[in-house]
C-alpha cells in the first residue's frame, strides 16, 4: 500500500495546545438534533426524492419530535424550492418547529433562498463556504484575506435581506472546518457573530463540519473545544457540528464534540449522506437513551422509522446497523443465547421483587444494551437457531413460542438433533421447524408400544393401572400393574409386557397462555419424563389437558424413543 503518499493530520492542520477539559465531562442532556436528510442526505441519493417522498420524510421528522429541520437547498433545484414553498403556502410547519434552508455564499443564491421562505414566520438561513487551504487553493483560487472578505460580503447580504424579519436567524458553516487553520476560522466566525449581532434572544449558529473525516475523534473534540472557549459572544452563539463518516468514526466525533462544548448536531437518520455518509442521528440518540439520558426524539417504533427512511432514500438499512437493523437484537451464538435467556429470567424476577412491570424495571440483560421493546421490537426474534446455537437458544425459542420450560437434560438431548438439522440444511432452523423436530422426537412418539385405552384406580394409596396396548409383533395386549403412584403402576404394566422401564426424571408445569394457542388447547399441561429402557435412556414429552394424561403420554413416548435407539 502506498501509504507514504498521505500526511498525518498533525502535519495538515495545527490544533493549538490548550487545557483540554472535555475528557472529564459527561453528557447529561441531549443536544439539539437537526436532520439534514432533505438536503445533504438527498444530495447523496442516486435517485433524489420526489415531492411525495420529501413530504413523507418531513412528516416523519415531525412525528419523531425534531424541533429544527433542514428542509432543503432551494437555490440548487426546482424540486427543493417548490418543497419549501409548499411548506410555507400550506402552513405545514408547526409553531414549535424551525425550518432551515441552505445556500452558498453568492448573492443570487441567497436571494433565491429568501424567496423560498417568504411567508414562513421562522427560518434559519444557513450559508456555507469552504475554508480549508486545499479548497481555497484548488477549488476557489483565493487567499485567506480575499476569502474572508468574500464571506463577509455574502453574510452582509444575508443580514440585509433578513432585516425586519425577527423570526429569521442565521447560520454559517466553514466547510471542511476540521482542516482549516483554527485562528482563521475563529476570525471568520467572530466577525460574522458581530455582523449578525449574535445575542441570546437571536443566537447565531456556527456549524463546524468535519466535511471529510481525517483524524481520530479526539482531534475533532480538541478543535471544537478550542472554538467553544474562544468564540466571541458565546452566550449568543449556538455551537453546532456536522460530522461525516469517512473514517467510520462519525458517531464518536459527534459524541466527543458534545463533550467539548457543541450544543447542536446535524446528521441523517441511519447515517445517509455523501461518500460514507453523515453522522447517524438514530445511533447518537439511542446511545444517550442507553445511558439513561432522554434523547428528546421518539424512536419507540424504530421499524416504522426505518421503513420510512428506506422508502424515501431507496437505500436499505443494513441488518447489523446499530439499534435499527433486523438482526441487532438477535443472538445465534449458543453462549450469547444462554446468557440472554438467563438474563430475561433474572429481569422478570427483579421486576417482581420491585413490584413493577418488566417494562419499568431497571434493565440489565447480558448482550442487550437496551430493552428491544423500548424501540418497538418484541422478543420473538431475540434468539434464533442455527448451527452456532446451543441448548439455551433452542429452549428459549420453545419457551417463547410454545410456553415449554424444558429440563436441562432435555435441552441437551434436543440440541443435538437441532445441531444435526442445522448442519444438514446449512442455514437457520426456524421456530416452526424447531417445533416440528421437537414434536417428532418427543411428543406422541410412535414405535413398538402404542397405548390405546387406559385407566388408573386409586385403592387406598396404591394405584392400579390398566391399559390396552398395541405391541409390535404381538398385536393388542392388556397390561396391568400397581405402584405407589400412577406412573409407577404404568411402568409395572409395561414390565408385564416385557419392557423394563425405569423413570429417572420427571417434571411438569402448566403451559402459559402464550403457549396454549400454539398447541391448540385452551388449557394445557406439559410433562417431561426421562426413562431408562433396557439400559437405553430417552426423553418423552406429553401435552394434554390434564397432568396425569400428559405424564402417561410422556412415559409411552419416552419408551418408544428409547426402543428406536440401539
Amino acid at each position: 500500500m502506498p501509504s507514504h503518499r498521505y500526511r498525518p493530520v498533525h502535519e495538515r492542520v495545527d490544533v493549538p495546545a490548550h487545557d483540554r477539559r472535555w475528557p472529564s465531562r459527561t453528557v447529561t442532556a441531549a443536544p439539539l438534533w437537526v436532520p439534514v436528510d432533505l438536503r445533504d442526505g438527498n444530495q447523496a441519493l442516486a435517485d433524489p426524492m420526489d415531492p411525495d417522498r420529501k413530504r413523507r420524510m418531513f412528516e416523519l421528522f415531525l412525528a419523531m419530535g425534531f424541533k429544527e429541520i433542514e428542509v432543503g437547498y432551494p437555490s440548487a433545484s426546482r424540486t427543493d424550492f417548490d418543497f419549501v414553498r409548499l411548506l410555507a403556502e400550506r402552513d405545514l410547519v408547526p409553531d414549535d418547529v424551525t425550518p432551515v434552508v441552505f445556500t452558498a455564499a453568492r448573492p443570487d443564491l441567497i436571494e433565491r433562498t429568501y424567496a423560498s421562505i417568504e411567508g414562513l414566520p421562522r427560518a434559519v438561513v444557513h450559508m456555507y463556504t469552504s475554508t480549508a487551504p486545499t479548497w481555497r487553493e484548488v477549488v476557489l483560487g483565493q487567499e485567506r484575506d480575499d476569502l474572508r472578505a468574500f464571506i463577509t460580503r455574502a453574510a452582509g447580504h444575508v443580514a440585509r435581506l433578513g432585516e425586519g424579519r425577527p423570526g429569521v436567524r442565521f447560520e454559517f458553516s466553514p466547510e471542511v472546518f476540521n482542516l482549516t487553520e483554527p485562528d482563521y476560522v475563529l476570525e471568520i466566525c467572530n466577525g460574522l457573530s458581530a455582523l449578525w449581532d449574535a445575542s441570546p434572544d437571536r443566537p447565531v449558529i456556527h456549524n463546524l463540519p468535519a466535511t471529510v473525516e481525517v483524524a481520530t475523534p479526539n482531534v475533532y473534540a480538541d478543535q471544537i473545544e478550542y472554538m467553544h472557549r474562544h468564540l466571541d459572544r458565546r452566550d449568543g452563539v449556538i455551537l453546532s457540528v456536522h460530522p461525516h463518516n469517512d473514517r467510520g468514526t462519525g458517531v464518536a466525533c459527534a459524541e466527543l464534540a458534545v463533550l467539548a462544548g457543541a450544543q447542536r448536531v446535524e446528521g441523517c437518520l441511519f447515517g445517509n449522506g455523501e461518500r460514507t455518509g453523515n453522522v447517524d442521528l438514530v445511533t447518537l440518540a439511542l446511545n444517550l437513551h442507553a445511558q439513561g439520558v432522554d434523547p428528546m426524539i421518539d424512536l419507540s417504533d424504530i421499524d416504522v422509522v426505518r421503513a420510512t427512511v428506506e422508502h424515501c432514500n431507496r437505500i436499505p438499512v443494513h441488518p447489523r446497523h446499530p439499534y435499527g437493523g433486523d438482526l441487532v437484537y438477535t443472538a445465534f451464538s449458543g453462549t450469547h443465547q444462554d446468557a440472554i435467556k438467563k438474563g430475561f429470567a433474572h429481569h422478570e424476577r427483579r421486576a417482581a421483587e420491585l413490584g413493577v412491570t418488566p417494562d419499568r424495571a431497571p434493565w440489565a440483560v447480558p448482550y442487550l444494551p437496551i430493552d428491544p421493546r423500548d424501540v418497538g421490537r418484541d422478543y420473538e426474534a431475540v434468539i434464533r437457531v442455527n448451527s452456532q446455537s446451543g441448548k439455551g437458544g433452542v429452549a428459549y425459542v420453545l419457551g417463547v413460542e410454545h410456553g415449554l420450560d424444558l429440563p436441562r437434560g432435555l435441552q441437551i438431548d434436543f440440541s443435538r438433533a437441532v445441531q444435526d438439522e442445522a448442519e444438514l440444511s446449512g442455514g437457520e432452523v426456524t421456530g416452526e421447524r424447531l417445533w416440528e423436530l421437537f414434536r417428532a422426537a418427543y411428543v406422541g412418539r410412535t414405535g413398538p408400544v402404542e397405548l390405546l385405552r387406559w385407566k388408573v384406580d386409586d385403592a387406598g394409596g396404591e394405584h392400579a393401572f390398566t391399559g390396552d396396548f398395541a405391541v409390535t409383533g404381538a398385536g393388542e395386549r392388556r397390561g396391568e400393574g400397581t405402584g405407589v403412584g400412577p406412573l409407577a403402576a404404568l411402568t409395572a404394566a409395561l414390565r408385564g409386557l416385557g419392557h423394563d422401564v425405569e423413570i429417572v426424571g420427571y417434571t411438569e408445569h402448566a403451559v402459559p397462555a402464550s403457549g396454549r394457542a400454539a398447541a391448540g388447547e385452551e388449557s394445557l399441561a406439559a410433562a417431561y419424563v426421562e426413562c431408562r429402557v433396557a439400559g437405553v435412556t430417552a426423553w418423552g414429552v406429553g401435552l394434554a389437558a390434564s397432568v396425569l394424561t400428559a405424564a402417561v403420554d410422556a412415559v409411552v413416548s419416552a419408551v418408544n424413543h428409547a426402543l428406536s435407539r440401539d
